[in-house]
């Protein structure tokens, strides 16, 4: 009789851990998910991944014994609660860790640029469609964008399926004028050069004059070019170790997306050393008048080499200073906007008070103020208020990145972590490696350091010349070369690990 019962309590046991046995084993799976994902995002530093493990391992060791049950109802059903609790938990970390390495995946995985050129008419042409001009002349630029015109000019022979006629000008003007002048009767144009021409006097009404039959787009890998002057010669200003480098940073206000080769209003230099947290901002008037890395010497307005691609830009501004410039990123105005809002607003610096010419009744006080991303891209954009013009405005965009770099490093984004990725991944695209980032993102978390943000502004002259992107005489500023040495050597300095201070 005893032995029957004994049997019959070692089988209501064993059934009765058999619950307790599948939640400790549901539980272990997710944690073994959980940590396959952290650990591949590797954004989590090493002295917190280990402790991290090793207490969720010990959780879900006595979540089981909580949940083997042998008869203790309350402790069963607190087990089973937070061990459910727990994997939530868990199963949340892997869907955000998830977001978060894609996200990351899409904005570093950038490697084409695409150039609109457009097929433009006078306003009053009839023709409607590329057939319409199938027998006719396209103006096509000589030597200006080339590897755009002749992509352009290759896709119209295949959608008309034959060989167009083409008529070529020497630069902006002339082509402008064969249309005006009907000696052709459709020009091909990369559309970033619509403001180019807007700011010649006499063509300010371009855009009202002109229309797109037809748009193609040009698609090119982005990559490096290598001029003469640093084939045979090593640059001056190089990082010692691999702690330190110096990213592009490139705003845009593109009509055709980011991607597409535009303008660059925003031209920054930011040389980053890891070891001593320190970031120094140069900044580069759009107007600087400088040789493009493509243009064998000529100078052109700096703002023009993006018209070209990023990687013309990278290599003007290494040429300049005789850096090597090792990634980008770019950020259309909208995008900065988004970014902006995204982290709930920035509190941004002002050396002056300013009512903007952008936003009606919208006025910046001296000191700081707390800005949304509509005022943001104000604050950024405005110039007409100020006496140096592009100069300040260049003080005041770095002054807003050093609001943006603050606001990123504190704990308070991770509420809104998900409309941030989502601003970041629509508006917002670098060559910096996921890896890189990765690291960045790693040591933050592990070193918890204060950054220090050092801004310069290169200085220049008034003049007028003929730019290289252009035919005719426009404004463009001399470069200060004593502001230019000074940037160098400020850059050396934290490339060098040497601690500077503002200047």
């Amino acid at each position: 009789m005893g032995d029957s019962k004994n049997t019959s309590k070692r089988v209501n046991n064993q059934g009765s851990a058999i619950p307790g046995g599948v939640i400790t084993g549901l539980l272990f799976a997710v944690m073994v998910v959980f940590a396959v994902v952290l650990v591949r995002s590797a954004l989590l530093p090493v002295k917190f991944l280990v402790p991290v493990m090793v207490l969720l391992l010990a959780l879900v060791v006595l979540l089981g014994s909580l949940t083997h049950w042998t008869g203790r109802t309350g402790r069963f059903a607190a087990g089973t609660v937070v061990s459910i609790l727990l994997a939530v938990i868990m199963i949340y970390a892997v869907i955000a860790l998830n977001t978060l390495t894609s996200a990351l995946n899409n904005i570093t995985t950038v490697s084409t640029e695409v150039t609109h050129v457009g097929v433009y008419v006078l306003t009053e042409d009839e023709a409607e469609t590329l057939n319409d001009l199938e027998e006719d002349t396209f103006g096509i630029l000589s030597e200006l964008d080339r590897t755009s015109t002749d992509g352009a000019i290759q896709q119209l022979n295949e959608d008309l399926n034959t060989e167009i006629a083409t008529a070529e000008y020497d630069g902006l003007v002339q082509l402008v004028d064969g249309l005006y002048d009907q000696e052709c009767r459709a020009i091909l144009l990369n559309d970033a050069y619509l403001d180019v021409i807007a700011e010649i006097e006499g063509y300010e009404d371009i855009e009202d004059r002109i229309r797109e039959v037809t748009g193609l787009e040009v698609e090119e890998v982005v990559e490096e070019t290598v001029t003469p002057e640093q084939e045979n010669a090593e640059s001056a200003v190089t990082a010692e170790t691999d702690n330190a480098f110096t990213l592009y940073i490139s705003g845009i206000d593109s009509r055709n997306g980011l991607k597409a080769k535009s303008r660059s209003d925003v031209n920054i230099l930011a040389t980053v050393n890891t070891e001593t947290h320190q970031i120094l901002l140069v900044s580069t008037p759009r107007d600087y008048y400088v040789p493009l890395s493509i243009s064998n010497g000529a100078r052109d307005k700096l703002t023009h080499a993006g018209i070209y691609g990023v990687s013309v830009s990278m290599d003007t501004l290494a040429m300049l200073y005789d850096v090597d410039v090792d990634y980008y990123f770019r950020v259309s105005f909208e995008g900065f906007e988004d970014i902006v809002d995204a982290l709930g607003g920035v509190s941004v610096y002002s050396e002056y008070t300013f009512s903007s010419s952008f936003i009606s009744g919208l006025t910046f006080a001296e000191g700081y103020n707390y800005v949304n991303g509509e005022q943001a891209l104000a604050f950024a954009r405005e110039r007409y208020a100020f006496a140096t013009g592009d100069r300040q405005r260049g003080k005041n965009q770095m002054a807003l990145i050093q609001a943006i770099i603050k606001k990123a490093i504190s704990p308070s984004i991770l509420v809104n972590y998900s409309s941030i990725l989502s601003a970041v991944e629509d508006n917002f695209e670098t060559s910096l490696s996921y890896d890189l980032i990765a690291s960045l993102v790693s040591d933050q978390l592990s070193t918890g350091a204060d950054w220090e943000v050092i801004t310069y502004s290169v200085d220049g002259s008034n003049g007028s010349a003929v730019p290289y992107s252009m035919s005719t005489t426009a404004y463009v500023m001399i470069p200060d070369e004593s502001t230019v040495a000074t940037a160098k050597e400020l850059m050396q300095a934290v490339l060098n690990g040497e601690i500077i201070s503002q200047p």
